[in-house]
């Protein structure tokens, strides 16, 4: 008799977790159909893009100082280009693409003229 309601109890709480994670990803699918700004990530540390932006965001970051070195390490990077311009309409289907150089450098010339 003991099993039969532990069992039950069992059963119980799974339905209420099902139950709450359906209710975790309708209310995920509400956010995602939202759109908010870019942040202006210009001139600032990497690791606030990591920071700022929502963590189900596409992030693309990349060296642009012609090296191609991997962004291993955030915190020791800079941000010098940014697409999609700051103040521009963030969805979940949009890739924010984030071009860095290692802290104490700066930005490439040909990179500085084309900022995004």
């Amino acid at each position: 008799m003991r099993r039969r309601a532990v069992v039950g109890a069992g059963a119980v709480l799974a339905l209420a977790a099902v139950a709450v994670t359906s209710t975790e990803e309708t209310a995920a699918a509400d956010d995602g159909a939202r759109t908010r700004p870019v942040p202006d990530f210009l001139g600032r540390g990497l690791w606030q893009v990591f920071i700022r932006l929502d963590r189900r965001t596409r992030l693309d970051v990349h060296d642009v100082s012609g090296r191609d070195r991997r962004v291993l390490w955030p915190p020791r990077w800079e941000v010098c280009t940014q697409y999609p311009a700051a103040g521009t309409d963030l969805d979940r289907r949009t890739t924010v693409m984030i071009g860095v150089v290692r802290k104490g450098e700066t930005c490439p010339p040909r990179v500085r003229t084309a900022r995004r």
